[in-house]
């Protein structure tokens, strides 16, 4: 196939899968199944366009046609699932009933679709995610197929034909064509097209202009540039590392030149970035997976207001900890403002003027989904509408500039010379929302196979049954036990993927411990995050070394030490969901509760940033950081009970006294004669 061709059917392929989204969610027509055949189609079709068999083979003519024979497939057998569902394709239906009608007793061409839409499917999300989720795809087919044999340890069950098994994995609604996949239809592709065109509008060098302007005159100023702009992008983008690949591009040469270790710059974008799927009002695709799966059923506002508080600890306890390794590792205040002067003095005039309709299209977006959701819409109402203002302000600004006869292209991303090709404007977030989104699309289908073998086998309760009385008295040691199990799980796995499986296979655990149910699921949801700092396998931190020039393993391990805060703060959560708003019966607290609760969590926050940076106005001494690490450990896990207030009070008091030591030392040696 040739480049030109391929590049023009992907093109087309973007645009109608981004228009069905639109139309298909906001104004169904269709079957349930039938939408997701065909935005799996559509998806797949992308993936075999855009990631060939292996870099090695891109070029070779015999492996191109390969894919168009993939491409074929995937049409005729999602096609076949649209054919066999729909009503108006009633005429074509084998044995006059629908595909969902026939269950239990489909004929054999319905099993050959679905086995081949099975290894499809593998391949697809082998190609775009790696080996990983497809190889425990396997892994869980080969189980249900061999449950009989397996030993007692390994939750043996009675064993199902291939016949049962691609049936409930592919052909019906509890396989592929799940909950993964209509969480991804529904919400996360929206929000994915909603961030592209934001970022296509200018956001990103908007967020940029804005945290350089809050923090120009600070200590590693550029690293809290990093911090802040990454929290915010990361919001709309909702992935570790494409956050990273996008803010880092502009930040991490920023820190290097400001005398930040290469290393340590990309550690810090890593971190920063992962941060970002938690931050409201977008976040990441566990927050609309969330919508589906956490019962009793919660809202989106919900979701949203729970995960405020938590994301300003986060990103508090990264700014204290970037500020504190700047003062320690003396880096001047006016750093920032200085390598902005070499590099963009010639065009602060011209910011100044571009920067307002940035502004603008950026608060418009945030206001009018904050404001549709609070009228009582769904989530991708809402996002809807934002898209719609968005592109209304954008060619909205443009008209405007063409009536002053500004034609030239502006560095915005919404210039006269794409709007002079029309709709080009609109193509170039829905091409880049496809390659985003479509690995997505396959891991979601992929792990449909996973939730499909689940509840064929019931292993999802058996597991929970197994591991409860591990730490049935021990809710700390439970939590312990699915920290590590989310983060080894999230090693290989996108987070959402990963978020998913623990919420479904692990998550009931937490609940029969008593854990108000959303407060668990944000549990597995931080854990899933922060597995993308956690070396060896730290996807985001590998995207970050590849901007810095770094090692590898070196930027994976600053990443996770600038990431600290994040490991304990959702063991706070847990231990005192009013930090979520949430009450332990999953009621909303008082307003006191809530503050008492943020306000000891802030201060433990600052402390761990301290002890774990060893600087606060000086360096800290060895046992000085310990004091301050066991005072933070003990604010953010011991509940705020009454026999625990005088607790409280005494890490307060001897917290105030070492800061204020620090700081007539500090005095101290600033008197010395030199």
């Amino acid at each position: 196939m040739r480049q030109k061709l391929k590049d023009n059917i992907f093109l087309v392929v973007s645009v109608l899968l981004c228009l069905f989204i639109l139309a298909e969610v906001n104004y169904p027509q269709l079957a349930p199944q039938t939408e997701l055949a065909l935005f799996a189609m559509l998806g797949l079709i992308v993936v075999f366009l855009r990631y060939p068999i292996h870099s090695r083979f891109a070029d070779n003519r015999v492996f191109q046609t390969l894919d168009v024979a993939l491409i074929s497939s995937v049409i005729a057998c999602f096609g076949y699932v649209v054919t066999q569902t729909e009503p108006i394709f009633q005429g074509f239906w084998l044995d006059g009933q629908s595909l969902g009608d026939r269950a239990g007793a489909e004929p054999l061409l319905d099993y050959i679709v679905g086995g081949i839409g099975l290894i499809l499917v593998l391949e697809a999300t082998r190609r775009s995610i790696g080996v990983t989720l497809p190889l425990l795809s396997l892994a869980f087919l080969l189980y249900a197929g061999f449950g009989q044999f397996m030993p007692d340890g390994l939750f043996p069950h009675r064993g199902y034909s291939v016949q049962r098994i691609v049936s409930q994995t592919f052909l019906h609604s509890q396989g592929t064509f799940g909950i993964a996949l209509r969480v991804m239809f529904t919400y996360v592709f929206l929000f994915v097209l909603f961030g592209t065109l934001l970022e296509r509008t200018g956001a990103t060098s908007y967020v940029l202009d804005l945290a350089r302007r809050v923090f120009g005159a600070s200590a590693g100023a550029p690293a809290k540039v990093a911090v802040l702009s990454s929290g915010m992008m990361g919001s709309l983008s909702g992935s570790a590392v494409a956050n990273t690949a996008t803010t880092g591009t502009f930040t991490i040469p920023l820190m290097q030149r400001s005398g930040f270790q290469p290393a340590i710059a990309g550690g810090i974008e890593a971190a920063a970035s992962s941060g970002g799927a938690l931050v409201p009002p977008i976040m990441g695709a566990g927050a609309y997976m969330m919508l589906e799966i956490v019962e009793p059923a919660v809202t989106y506002l919900e979701i949203i207001r729970a995960a405020l508080l938590p994301a300003i600890l986060y990103y508090t306890g990264m700014l204290c900890m970037v500020h504190f390794a700047a003062k320690s590792s003396r880096h001047t205040p006016g750093t920032l403002q200085n390598s902005e002067e070499a590099v963009h003095d010639n065009q602060k005039e011209k910011r100044g003027k571009l920067f307002s309709l940035q502004g603008l299209i950026f608060l418009a977006a945030f206001v009018t989904l904050i404001g549709v959701l609070l009228m009582g819409a769904t989530a991708f109402r809402a996002v809807s509408w934002s898209l719609l203002i968005v592109i209304a302000i954008s060619l909205l600004g443009y008209l405007i500039r063409r009536i002053r006869g500004q034609h030239s292209t502006t560095e915005t991303g919404v210039g006269a010379s794409d709007l002079r090709q029309g709709v080009n404007f609109l193509i170039s977030p829905c091409e880049r929302a496809a390659q985003s989104g479509v690995s997505l699309i396959a891991a979601a289908a992929c792990v449909g196979i996973i939730l499909g073998v689940v509840t064929l086998t019931g292993i999802g309760s058996k597991l929970p049954s197994a591991l409860l009385p591990l730490a049935s008295t021990n809710l700390v040691l439970a939590l312990f036990f699915l920290m590590i199990s989310t983060i080894i799980l999230g090693m290989g796995l996108p987070s959402s993927v990963c978020y998913l499986l623990m919420a479904i296979l692990v998550g009931p655990v937490l609940l029969d411990l008593g854990v108000v149910p959303l407060a668990a699921h944000f549990f597995i949801f931080y854990f899933g995050m922060m597995s993308m700092v956690t070396p060896p396998v730290a996807l985001a931190a590998y995207a970050a070394s590849a901007i810095a020039g770094s090692g590898i393993m070196v930027t994976g391990f600053a990443a996770f030490r600038f990431a600290l805060v994040g490991f304990a703060l959702p063991y706070a959560f847990v231990l005192r969901p009013a930090l979520l708003w949430l009450n332990s019966d999953g009621g909303t607290p008082e307003l006191w509760t809530v503050f008492g609760n943020f306000s000891l969590t802030l201060v433990g926050t600052v402390l761990f940033a301290a002890a774990i940076a060893g600087y606060i106005f000086n360096r800290l001494s060895l046992w000085t950081r310990g004091v301050l690490f066991a005072a933070a450990l003990i604010l953010f896990f011991l509940p705020t009970v009454v026999q625990f207030v005088w607790i409280h009070g005494i890490v307060m008091v001897a917290s105030i006294a070492i800061f204020y030591y620090n700081w007539r030392e500090k005095e101290t040696h600033y008197e010395k004669p030199s």
